[in-house]
C-alpha cells in the first residue's frame, strides 16, 4: 500500500510543479510582452519625431528653392528690361540715322540734277571745241588719237627699256657682289688639290721585241687577253707603246695593270694571262673599296649603302674632260656643304647630294640614259632621301629643282669644273662647241653676226638696229642665254652680250 501513497504523493507533486511552472511562464510572458510594448512605443515615438524633422527639413528646402527661383526670375526680369531699354535706344538711333540719310539723299538728288545739267553743257562745249580743233588742225579725232598714242607708246617703250636696264644692272651688281662673297668664302675654306689624277690607257714597254710575244703565235696571247679583259689591245708601229682601248674604265684599268705585270715578268702565255687578270681584278676592287671609304671620310658623309660605296669607288677610274670624277665629287661635296652653311640651307643634304651628284657616271657606259637620270634611279633604289635625289637629278636641269640644296649642288659642280686647270677638252670638241654656240646665237631673228670669244666663255651678238630696239635687245640676251642652257653642255658659264649700234653718216659738200 506504500507504493500507492508514494504514487499519490508523486502525482500531487507533479501537479503542483506544473501549476508553479505555468504560473512562472505566464509571468515571464507578461513581462516580455511589456518590454515589447515599451519598445514598440519607443520606436513609434522615434519614427514620429523623425517624420516631423523630415517634414520640417523639406519645408525649409522648398522655401529656400522657392526663394532662389524668385531671385533668379527677378534677375532675368531685370536683364530683359535692360535689354529692352537698350533695343529701344538703338531703334531710336536708327530712326534718327534713317531720317538723316533721307535728307542727304534728297540733297544728293538735287545736286545730281544740277550736275546732269552742267554735264550736258560741258559735252556741248566739248563737241564744239573738238569741231573747232579739227578745223584748225585739219585732222580727224581718230587721226589725232593715233598720233598721240604712237608718241606715248614710243616714250613708254624707251622709258621701260631704260628702267629695265637700270634695274637689271643694279640687280646683277648686287647679285655678283653677294655671290662673289659667298663663293670666295667657300673656296677659301676649301683646301683641295688643284691637279686631278688622270687615268691613262697607254703603256710603255722596254722594247719592241715584246710586241711579238704579247701577240703570241697566231695571235693566241692577245686574243686570250682581249677575251679575258674585255678590252681592245692596239699594237701598232708606234715605238715601245701599247694602247689599251675600252669604254669601260674599270676593265681598262684591270687590263692595264695585268699587261704591266706581263711586260715586267716577261712570261706571256694564256695561263699566266688568266692568273694575272684575276689578281689585277682583286687589286682594282680593293683599290675601289679603299677609295670609296676615303671619299666618304673626306666628304664627312655617314655610312652609305654597300652598293653605293661600290659605285663611288668606280668613280676613281672615271674621268670627264680629263678631271678625275672621284676627286671632283669630293670637291663638290665640300663646296656644297660650305655654300649651304653660308646660305642657311641644309648642309647635310647638300654634302650628300654633292658626293652623289655624278654617281650615274659609274655605270653610264653600261646603261642607257644620262648620268643624272641614271644616278637618281640608283639613289632611289638604295634608299637615299628624296631631297638628295632631287640634287642628283636636277644638277643639269633634267628635272625641276625643288630645293635650295639642289641649286647649291649645281653651283658647286660648276665651280669645281670651271676653275683653272680642272678640265681639258680636245681641239675637235672645242671647235665644235664654239661653232654650235655661234649657230645658236644666229638662229634668233634680228641677229646679224655672232662671235664666240674668250675660249667660248662669252658670245657677242651684233643685231640690226632697225629690227631690234633697246627693249628687245634685253629680251634677246635672255632668250639666247636660256637656249644655250637648254641645248648645250659646257663648263662654267657663258656671258651673252647684245650689241645694238645706230650710225648716221652724212657728207658735207
Amino acid at each position: 500500500m506504500d507504493w500507492i501513497f508514494y504514487l499519490i504523493v508523486g502525482l500531487v507533486g507533479l501537479g503542483v510543479g506544473g501549476a508553479l511552472g505555468y504560473h512562472h511562464r505566464q509571468q515571464t510572458y507578461q513581462r516580455e510582452m511589456g518590454n515589447l510594448e515599451a519598445m514598440r512605443n519607443r520606436l513609434l515615438e522615434e519614427a514620429e519625431k523623425q517624420a516631423r524633422d523630415t517634414v520640417l527639413t523639406g519645408k525649409d528646402e522648398a522655401l529656400k528653392l522657392r526663394q532662389e527661383v524668385e531671385r533668379e526670375m527677378d534677375q532675368r526680369g531685370n536683364r530683359l528690361r535692360r535689354e529692352e531699354e537698350r533695343l529701344q535706344h538703338r531703334r531710336d538711333q536708327l530712326d534718327e540715322r534713317q531720317e538723316r540719310i533721307d535728307k542727304r539723299e534728297q540733297q544728293i538728288n538735287k545736286r545730281q540734277s544740277t550736275l546732269d545739267k552742267r554735264w550736258n553743257e560741258l559735252e556741248k562745249l566739248e563737241g564744239e571745241r573738238r569741231v573747232e580743233l579739227e578745223r584748225i588742225a585739219n585732222l580727224s579725232t581718230d587721226e589725232a588719237r593715233e598720233i598721240v598714242l604712237e608718241q606715248v607708246a614710243e616714250e613708254a617703250h624707251q622709258d621701260m627699256a631704260r628702267v629695265i636696264r637700270e634695274e637689271e644692272l643694279r640687280a646683277n651688281a648686287e647679285a655678283d657682289r653677294r655671290a662673289r662673297r659667298i663663293i670666295t668664302t667657300a673656296i677659301q675654306r676649301l683646301a683641295s688639290e688643284q691637279v686631278a689624277e688622270i687615268t691613262t690607257t697607254t703603256l710603255e714597254i722596254p722594247s719592241d721585241e715584246l710586241k711579238g710575244r704579247i701577240i703570241g703565235r697566231g695571235g693566241r696571247n692577245i686574243r686570250v687577253f682581249e677575251q679575258k679583259a674585255g678590252v681592245d689591245v692596239i699594237v701598232d708601229d708606234t715605238p715601245e707603246i701599247i694602247t689599251i682601248s675600252s669604254f669601260n674604265p674599270i676593265q681598262r684599268e684591270i687590263a692595264a695593270r695585268a699587261m704591266h705585270r706581263l711586260v715586267a715578268d716577261g712570261r706571256i702565255h694564256p695561263a699566266r694571262i688568266e692568273s694575272l687578270m684575276e689578281k689585277s681584278t682583286q687589286e682594282v676592287e680593293e683599290v675601289m673599296k679603299e677609295q670609296a671609304e676615303r671619299a666618304v671620310y673626306e666628304a664627312e658623309v655617314p655610312t652609305l649603302h654597300p652598293e653605293l660605296m661600290k659605285l663611288i669607288g668606280r668613280l676613281y677610274f672615271r674621268t670627264s674632260y680629263g678631271q678625275n670624277q672621284l676627286a671632283h665629287t669630293i670637291e663638290v661635296a665640300k663646296l656644297s656643304s660650305l655654300l649651304a652653311a653660308e646660305l642657311g640651307a641644309n648642309a647635310e643634304v647638300a654634302r650628300l647630294g654633292g658626293l652623289l651628284h655624278d654617281i650615274g657616271k659609274a655605270v653610264d657606259f653600261e646603261v642607257e640614259g644620262t648620268h643624272a637620270t641614271i644616278g637618281a634611279e640608283l639613289a632611289r633604289r638604295y634608299g637615299v632621301p628624296e631631297a638628295v635625289v632631287n640634287c642628283i637629278e636636277g644638277h643639269h636641269h633634267e628635272a625641276e629643282q625643288q630645293t635650295i640644296e639642289a641649286i647649291i649642288v649645281e653651283a658647286a659642280d660648276a665651280i669645281s669644273g670651271a676653275r683653272p686647270g680642272a678640265r681639258r677638252e680636245s681641239l675637235e670638241h672645242y671647235i665644235k662647241r664654239i661653232r654650235t654656240l655661234e649657230e645658236v646665237a644666229r638662229s634668233f631673228k634680228g641677229v646679224e653676226e655672232s662671235y664666240a670669244i674668250q675660249a667660248g666663255r662669252e658670245i657677242r651678238l651684233i643685231v640690226r638696229p632697225g629690227d631690234v630696239d633697246d627693249l628687245q635687245a634685253v629680251r634677246l640676251s635672255r632668250d639666247v642665254a636660256r637656249k644655250i642652257e637648254e641645248s648645250m653642255e659646257y663648263p662654267g658659264q657663258i656671258k651673252v652680250t647684245v650689241i645694238r649700234e645706230t650710225r648716221a653718216v652724212e657728207y658735207a659738200k
